[in-house]
C-alpha cells in the first residue's frame, strides 16, 4: 500500500480502521525495503538495537514521539508515527521518511548527550511546499531532500547551535548546512557536503 496516497494522510476521510491498517502495511512494506541499509548504518554508527526519537514542530506546538527500531527491527507503528511528526505542517502531506536520516537525528542526539526531543522547523516538504518556498528564497534548493523524505531542519534544546552544526559535521553523513540567522541546522542523507554561516 502506499502511504503517501492514502485518504487519511492526505487529508481525505477514512476511517480509523482504515487508516491504522494502512498505515501498517505500508510500514511493512518500508520495513521490507529499508531493514538492510538501516542495519548497517546502525552497525557503522554503534546505535543500539532500540532507538526512540521525539520531535516539538515549532510551527503547531505539537509534540511527538516514538521508538521506530525495537531489538533492530523497524516499528511501523513507531516510523508512522515520526512520519505524521515530520510531515508537512502547511499541506498536512504525510510522507514515508529514511530511516537512516532517524538514525542519523538519533546518533546526533546521543553524541550530544542528550533526551530531549529535537525542536523541528521542517522535514518533509512536498513539492508544492517546496517549489512556494524556492520562489521566496534562495536558500531553498529547488530539488530538497526535504522533498523526498531525507531532510530536516532542526535545533536541540539546551544545547548550542554551534555545538549541534560540529557534531553533525563530525558525523561525516550526509549534507550538513549551518543558518545561524534562522537559528537552526540541516542535516539530510544526501552526499556529504557542508554550507551556510
Amino acid at each position: 500500500m502506499d502511504l503517501k496516497a492514502h485518504p487519511s494522510l492526505t487529508g481525505g476521510v477514512a476511517t480509523r480502521r482504515q487508516f491504522v491498517s494502512g498505515a501498517a502495511a505500508g510500514a511493512a512494506a518500508l520495513v521490507t525495503t529499508t531493514l538492510i541499509p538501516d542495519l548497517a548504518f546502525a552497525a557503522r554508527t554503534d546505535l543500539p538495537g532500540t532507538r526512540s526519537l521525539g520531535f516539538r514542530n515549532l510551527h503547531t506546538g505539537e509534540e511527538e514521539g516514538a521508538t521506530y527500531v525495537r531489538d533492530g527491527i523497524l516499528q511501523p507503528e513507531g516510523l508512522q508515527r515520526l512520519n505524521h511528526a515530520l510531515r508537512d505542517w502547511r499541506t498536512g502531506e504525510v510522507w514515508q521518511m529514511d530511516p537512516q536520516l532517524l538514525d542519523l537525528l538519533y546518533a546526533l542526539r546521543r553524541r550530544l548527550d542528550s533526551q530531549a526531543p529535537f525542536e523541528l522547523i521542517s522535514g518533509y516538504r512536498s513539492p508544492k511546499t517546496n517549489a512556494k518556498l524556492a520562489s521566496n528564497s534562495n536558500g531553498v534548493a529547488k530539488r530538497s531532500l526535504h522533498m523526498r523524505g531525507m531532510a530536516t531542519d532542526i535545533r536541540l534544546p539546551e544545547r548550542d547551535l554551534l555545538a549541534l552544526h560540529k557534531t553533525a559535521r563530525a558525523m561525516q553523513v550526509g549534507g550538513v548546512g549551518l543558518y545561524s540567522k534562522s537559528g537552526f541546522v540541516h542535516v539530510d542523507t544526501g552526499r556529504v557536503r557542508y554550507w551556510g554561516s
